[in-house]
């Protein structure tokens, strides 16, 4: 029979190295403290496979509540109390435990096993009995809500009237006959809403508090969380079942929550908040706003110097900065967690190259330690500092909160996460406002810019949830006020004045200095973008460290990062981030200029090859001007052209005021603009006349594209600059399509050659982005130089999504875990990442050396990035902004370590 109860150390004892998926992370992290020697109250873990049987059968396994009680005796001889006893009782936390850290998703039940006997026990042992009622009102609070699923506000409204009746502004200025009362209330609450009593037997609260926490597993936020960041359904949760430590027992007491480094900024400073006379959750949920750590020194000197101590030993032991919850009994310290902590994207970066430089960790570690995911937070807009203090010298600055999560977010003021979530879904932006948040508001906070609070620290669930989604955040803003009754923001400014805001009115939070300001701001280019432009005054730690990263995944990654670019503006920008080539040159976006387009629109009109070439040789120089400047920047680095790809009809008018004066400029009719509009209209212009079809239609307009490329070609290497330009023919299906325009192509070479005298080293390729063209990968590398995989359209033709249309029902999709994640987003591994692997290994039993490399905007992707290092590919290729998250997910995927 499996084993399903450990006490804590015994799973990194005598060789049971049971870890995370087995002990879940609290589990396994306070297993080691144990082990360390740390002051850690004593409990019992109850394995995440118990868990997983619990979600399958609807049931905890035969015998685990057993072996739980057997367990909770070696819990017992620990503490010197028995559970249940109306002596001397053991009171005992339950808290989730899974394996990845998801904060704040899952359910807590604290001073489970107080009961009638029990109480009067603990008041007699305390002689507190303050402190006893409010233990009592707290876990009925908790246990009605996370077990016999009463609303929170049931309970928060009745402590609420005791305290306007006592004239207490806070919890702790109740006293033991008021906290008695509103638990006497609160029982009778429970009584009305379930029609029995609440439960007294000890043992009876324990199971169900277990089979509770079970069952938040998959609770609505707790599968949202896991949906965003990826984490498998199938992991399930530990249990940890731990002796009660009490922070609210006075003033010599206390809980808290810090990190040992700024999680923000990632400074090196040990860091965080804490609540005299307090349990943990009154930290976390932001509803009395904290004090920082280092005022703990003047409150409680000895815990304080053990706390410190403790921490620095714990960042040393794990080589990672810790986010720990600790509590102070009567000036005793305990630690009841530690676990890696969530931080913004400009810790992660500082955290990791300090480190290295400190020894505490290696290169390979430190790439590891920076979610590729987080790069496009250090890359986003900032607000410019003139248009900000233009904004504070008019009066706008509305209130300065705690600082908690960096960038720059303007948009509605939305109250409602319900709302947010909508907005979003109709490309509305929001910033969410609450005046504290919860793990419910999962949704809102993950579809907003931004989050503001009222309530709260640094350390409140507001500010470690949008650390961990890199978001801007502001929290602990005391000024503000959310008046639901009447849905607005009220806003007590420091002259005095009352603002009343309505919800959509524009706001503008600053992350990093915790302002907010009323109305839009605009923004300019991040730090780091400045001083890659040479834009900064001065030097810049941000950019100096991100650089240093960056040099790192040069030393490890094997895939080749390339760019999708067109303009030699894209083209520098990717050079800058780190691009070694361009993946993909989309041709077509060259014909959109003044005489181009016209140029093109006559190339279309016309009715015969001679006036097809007549049109087009008034496009050529265009194109070879283009390339040139392409081939310039990109100093040698591969640039690969893909040949006109979409439909002709996008080319044209689309009114009829636009084909009156094209008419004008080609001398030919308006209705015969019309006519060959409506000739060239398609009913599903992707399956259409488009891509190599044009080619072999009209291989003029190959030959033109072709010419012009090496013509380019030559002209830099009459300039000492030797380029091999590839030519990649889009959307074949049938080898005898590449062939085809392959003789185009080699015989366009070989008239540039004897016109200027210029021997042009080339490569033909193609697109695979037709399913037919991955089973056929043996006979089509018979023509081509490389496969480059177009996975936008290789996902819709295989999953026959379209990618515009699919958004209609994709969500149904993805909440029914059809799918994972948009598989435009992360590449469908199963069905069209076998498509690739399929095409791969086909070519290269044909051609060997057949180079190849993705071009699809899942080159972009972490996950996907992961999957073509696996599959072989020697390059991927972006846009010019992912090309430095595609560069560290590719170090990490030579490392072992991707997604």
């Amino acid at each position: 029979m499996s084993r399903y109860v450990y006490f804590f150390g015994e799973g990194r004892a005598e060789g049971l190295e049971l870890g995370k998926a087995t002990l879940g992370g609290k589990g396994a992290n306070l297993s080691e403290m144990a082990q360390l020697g740390i002051p850690v109250p004593p409990g019992i873990i109850i394995t995440t496979e118990a868990c997983r049987s619990y979600s399958a059968a609807g049931r905890s396994p035969e015998g685990l509540f057993e072996e739980t009680l057997n367990a909770l005796k070696e819990v017992e001889r620990a503490a010197g109390k028995q559970f249940g006893s109306a002596e001397n009782p053991l009171l005992v936390s339950v808290r989730s435990g899974a394996p990845v850290s998801m904060p704040g998703m899952m359910d807590t039940i604290l001073n489970l096993g107080l009961n009638r006997d029990t109480l009067a026990a603990l008041i007699r042992a305390t002689g507190n009995a303050r402190f006893v009622w409010d233990s009592y009102r707290r876990f009925i609070q908790m246990f009605s809500n996370v077990v016999l699923d009463l609303d929170h506000d049931e309970f928060e409204e009745i402590l609420d009237a005791h305290k306007r009746r006592a004239g207490a502004k806070l919890d702790t200025d109740l006293d033991a006959a008021a906290l008695e009362g509103v638990t006497q209330d609160y029982l009778k609450r429970v009584q009305e809403k379930i029609g029995r009593p609440f439960p007294q037997d000890v043992r009876e609260q324990l199971q169900l508090a277990i089979e509770a926490v079970f069952r938040s597993w998959n609770n609505e936020r707790a599968i949202f969380y896991r949906r965003m960041n990826r984490i498998s359904d199938a992991l399930g949760t530990a249990v940890c079942v731990q002796s009660m430590v009490f922070g609210n027992m006075g003033d010599d007491s206390a809980t808290g929550v810090a990190f040992t480094r700024n999680p923000s900024t990632g400074e090196r400073k040990f860091y965080g908040e804490y609540l005299l006379n307090a349990q943990g959750e009154d930290v976390v949920a932001g509803i009395r706003t904290p004090r920082p750590i280092a005022e703990l020194e003047h409150d409680l000197p000895e815990a304080f110097r053990q706390l410190v101590e403790i921490q620095a030993r714990l960042e040393s032991h794990f080589g990672d900065m810790q986010d720990i919850e600790f509590t102070i009994e009567k000036q005793r310290l305990y630690m009841l967690q530690t676990r890696s902590g969530k931080r913004t994207s400009f810790a992660a970066l500082r955290v990791a190259v300090e480190m290295v430089e400190e020894g505490l960790i290696d290169k390979k570690t430190a790439l590891l330690r920076v979610p590729p995911d987080s790069i496009p937070a250090l890359l986003a807009p900032v607000f410019p500092g003139k248009a900000k203090a233009e904004a504070i010298a008019q009066g706008r600055l509305l209130a300065k909160g705690l600082n908690a999560g960096p960038g720059a977010a303007s948009a509605a003021a939305i109250f409602d996460p319900a709302k947010a979530r909508l907005r979003a879904d109709r490309g509305e932006k929001s910033v969410l406002v609450r005046t504290e948040t919860s793990p419910e508001d999962i949704i809102g906070m993950e579809a907003a810019e931004g989050i503001l609070t009222a309530r709260g620290g640094m350390t409140s669930h507001a500010a470690v949830v949008a650390r961990g989604m890199n978001k801007p955040c502001v929290v602990g803003c005391s000024a503000i006020r959310v008046d639901k009754e009447r849905n607005v923001l009220v806003v007590h400014r420091e002259n005095g004045e009352e603002l009343i805001l309505n919800e959509g009115d524009p706001i503008s939070i600053d992350g990093s200095t915790g302002e907010v300001i009323l109305g839009a701001l605009p923004t300019e280019p991040s730090e780091i973008d400045q001083h890659l432009h040479g834009k900064l005054a001065g030097p810049s730690r941000l950019a100096e460290e991100f650089l240093k990263l960056m040099e790192w995944t040069e030393e490890f990654r094997t895939l080749d990062i390339r760019a999708n670019a067109e303009t030699p503006r894209d083209a520098r920008e990717a050079r800058l981030y780190g691009a070694h080539g361009i993946g993909l040159c989309r041709t077509e976006h060259m014909f959109f200029g003044e005489d181009r387009i016209v140029a093109m629109r006559e190339m279309i009109m016309a009715e015969s090859v001679a006036d097809r070439e007549t049109a087009l040789a008034k496009l050529l120089p265009f194109q070879r001007a283009d390339f040139i400047e392409l081939f310039e920047v990109m100093a040698g680095f591969p640039v690969t052209i893909r040949l006109l790809d979409p439909p002709l009809h996008e080319f044209l008018p689309h009114s009829r005021e636009q084909d009156e004066e094209l008419a004008k400029r080609i001398n030919v009719s308006a209705a015969r603009i019309r006519e060959r509009s409506k000739a060239l209209n398609e009913s599903n212009p992707m399956l259409g006349h488009r891509g190599c079809r044009l080619g072999i239609s009209y291989p003029e307009i190959t030959r033109m594209q072709s010419r012009a490329i090496f013509e380019a070609a030559a002209e830099m290497k009459k300039r000492g600059r030797d380029v091999i330009p590839e030519i990649m023919v889009p959307l074949v299906g049938h080898a005898r399509e590449l062939e085809l325009q392959k003789e185009v192509i080699d015989q366009a070479a070989a008239e540039v050659r004897q016109t200027t005298g210029v021997e042009i080293k080339y490569l033909v390729g193609t697109m695979i982005e037709v399913p037919r063209a991955c089973v056929q990968a043996d006979r089509i590398a018979e023509h081509a130089d490389f496969f480059s995989f177009g996975t936008n359209d290789l996902t819709q033709m295989t999953l026959a999504f379209s990618r515009d249309d699919a958004a209609s029902f994709l969500r149904d999709y993805l909440a029914k875990r059809i799918y994972e994640a948009s598989p435009f987003e992360s590449l469908d591994v199963e069905g069209v990442g076998e498509m690739v692997r399929i095409a791969a290994e086909r070519g290269r039993k044909t051609r060997p050396d057949l180079k190849l490399g993705v071009c699809g905007e899942h080159g972009g992707d972490p996950r996907s990035i992961t999957f073509f290092h696996a599959a072989g590919m020697q390059y991927v290729s972006c846009s010019p902004f992912r090309v430095a998250m595609a560069r560290l997910a590719a170090a990490q995927a030579a490392l072992g370590g991707g997604h």
